[in-house]
C-alpha cells in the first residue's frame, strides 16, 4: 500500500473513533511548552545563584555581566545556525539536537568553579539553547491556522515564565539542600527525560499518526501554496523590510526581559537588603503574574481578528498596548517592595504579550519555509542586545556601588527598560506597517 494511502486510511481510523476532529496540535503545543520551561529554568538559575557564587567565586558586577554576555553571544551565533539547520532538517530532528546538547552544557556547570569556566560553560549552554525558538516557532507555524497562532505562541512562550517561576521556588531550597552542584545537574537530567516525550509523539502533521483529517483540515485551511520551491538563503531575507521590522524589536527588547531574569534577585538584594531565602517569594510572585496576563496577552489579538479586525490592525493595537504597560517601571525603585513587584510583573507581561505577537508577526508575512531563519536572524540581534547590556549593567552597577548609591544605578536600568518598547513599536511601524504575506524572491543559480 503506498504511504500516502497508509496515512489517509491511519488518519480516517483515527477520525471514526474520536469524533468530528481533534486537538492533538495542543499537545504539540504543551510539549513545546515544556521544553521552553526547561531551557527558561536553566536559564535562571545562575541569577538565583549569584548570592552563593559571590561569596565562592568572588566576581565583580562586570565579570557577572561578562558571563551572561558569554551566553548571549554564543546564543546569537547559534540562532544563526539554527535557523538553517531546522528549516533543512525539520522540527524534530532540530529540537533535539538543540535540547541534547542544551542538557550537557547545563550538567557541566556543576564541573566549573571559576570566572573562566563559568563563561566556557554559559557559551556552550548558549549554542545549545538557541534552538528552542526557531524550532518553536516552525512548529507552531506547521500545526495551527494563522488565527491560532498567537494563542498557541503564547502558550508555549508562557513555558518562559513558568521555567522562571519554578526556578526561584526550588533552585534556592536545592541550592543550600544538596549544593548549588545540584541544580544544574538537575536541569541537564530534565532535558534528556523531555527527549523521550518527544522523539516518538512530534512530527509534521501530514505524518502525524495521532492527527484526525477534521483536523489536518484544520491546521491546512489557510495555508499558502504549499508547491516545491527552492530554500531561501538566509542572507537574502535581509533585503526585506519586513525581516528589520523583526531585528529591531528583538535587539531594543530582548535585553529587558534578559535584565528581569539576571538582575532582579540581586536587585532585591542589593537595593532592599532581600537574600534569596526572603526574595524568592517576590521573585516567584512576579513571574506568577507574568504567566497570567502573558497568555492573555496572546489570546487577545487572536480574538480581535475573529471579531473582523485586521491581523495588522490587531496586532499592532495589542503591540502599542502592552508597549504603554512597561512604562510605570520608571517609578519601582520609588515604591514599596510589593507594589514593585506588581510593576515589574506588569512590565514582565507585557514583555511576553509583546513577544508572542512580535514572534507571529513573522509568519504572519513570510511563508513558512522562511519562518525559521527570520526568527533566527532576528533571535541573534536579539542577543546582540542582550550581549551588550548585561556587560554594561555590570559596569554602571559597579560604578554605583563604589559611590554608595546602588539604587541610583538601578533607577537608570529601569527606565532605559521603561522606554524601549515605544521606540521599538515606532521603527517596527515603519519597517513593516502592514502584516501581510509577502512574496519572496525565488533564489537563482
Amino acid at each position: 500500500m503506498p504511504e500516502a494511502t497508509k496515512t489517509q486510511a491511519a488518519n480516517s481510523l483515527a477520525a471514526d473513533s474520536s469524533g468530528p476532529m481533534g486537538n492533538y496540535r495542543w499537545v504539540v503545543c504543551a510539549l513545546l511548552f515544556f521544553a521552553t520551561t526547561i531551557n527558561y529554568i536553566d536559564r535562571q538559575i545562575l541569577s538565583l545563584l549569584k548570592e552563593i557564587l559571590d561569596r565562592e567565586i568572588g566576581w565583580t558586577n562586570a565579570e557577572f555581566g561578562w558571563v551572561n554576555s558569554a551566553f548571549q553571544l554564543a546564543y546569537g551565533v547559534g540562532l544563526l545556525g539554527f535557523g538553517w539547520f531546522v528549516d533543512r532538517f525539520g522540527t524534530k530532528i532540530g529540537y533535539a539536537v538543540s535540547i541534547a546538547a542544551w542538557s550537557v552544557a547545563a550538567a557541566a556547570h556543576a564541573a566549573v568553579g571559576s570566572v573562566v569556566g563559568f563563561i566556557t560553560a554559559r557559551a556552550a549552554l548558549g549554542l545549545g539553547e538557541s534552538g528552542n525558538f526557531p524550532s518553536a516557532i516552525k512548529a507552531v507555524a506547521l500545526w495551527f491556522p494563522k488565527r491560532e497562532r498567537a494563542f498557541a505562541t503564547s502558550i508555549f512562550n508562557a513555558g518562559t515564565n513558568a521555567g522562571a517561576l519554578i526556578a526561584p521556588a526550588v533552585i534556592p531550597w536545592m541550592a543550600f539542600k544538596f549544593g548549588w552542584q545540584s541544580t544544574f545537574i538537575a536541569a541537564g537530567v530534565a532535558g534528556f527525560l523531555w527527549l523521550f516525550l518527544w522523539m516518538p509523539f512530534y512530527d509534521v502533521p501530514e505524518k502525524s499518526k495521532y492527527v484526525k483529517e477534521p483536523e489536518l483540515e484544520h491546521i491546512r485551511s489557510d495555508r499558502e501554496d504549499e508547491r516545491p520551491q527552492e530554500k531561501i538563503p538566509w542572507l537574502s531575507l535581509l533585503g526585506y523590510r519586513q525581516t528589520w521590522s523583526f531585528i529591531i524589536a528583538k535587539f531594543l527588547t530582548d535585553p529587558v526581559w534578559w535584565f528581569f531574569l539576571i538582575w532582579l534577585p540581586d536587585y532585591f538584594n542589593k537595593t532592599r537588603h532581600l537574600e534569596i531565602k526572603k526574595s524568592w517569594i517576590h521573585i516567584v510572585t512576579i513571574y506568577g503574574i507574568v504567566t497570567v496576563l502573558s497568555i492573555f496577552g496572546g489570546w487577545i489579538t487572536g480574538w480581535l481578528t475573529k471579531q473582523g479586525w485586521t491581523v495588522t490592525r490587531a496586532r499592532k493595537t495589542g503591540m502599542f498596548a502592552f508597549a504603554l504597560c512597561v512604562l510605570p517601571i520608571l517609578i519601582v525603585t520609588r515604591v514599596g517592595d510589593w507594589t514593585a513587584v506588581l510593576l515589574i510583573g506588569l512590565a514582565g507581561a507585557a514583555h511576553q504579550a509583546w513577544s508572542a505577537n512580535l514572534f507571529t508577526t513573522v509568519s504572519d508575512m513570510f511563508p513558512k519555509r522562511a519562518v525559521a531563519s527570520v526568527v533566527g536572524i532576528g533571535g541573534m540581534a536579539g542577543s546582540a542586545g542582550g550581549f551588550i547590556f548585561p556587560i554594561l549593567t555590570g559596569m554602571m552597577l559597579d560604578h554605583f556601588q563604589k559611590l554608595g548609591k546602588i539604587t541610583s544605578g538601578y533607577a537608570i536600568l529601569f527606565g532605559i527598560c521603561a522606554c524601549m518598547y515605544l521606540v521599538a513599536f515606532v521603527l517596527h511601524h515603519l519597517c513593516a506597517p502592514r502584516l501581510e504575506q509577502i512574496e519572496i524572491r525565488e533564489a537563482r543559480d
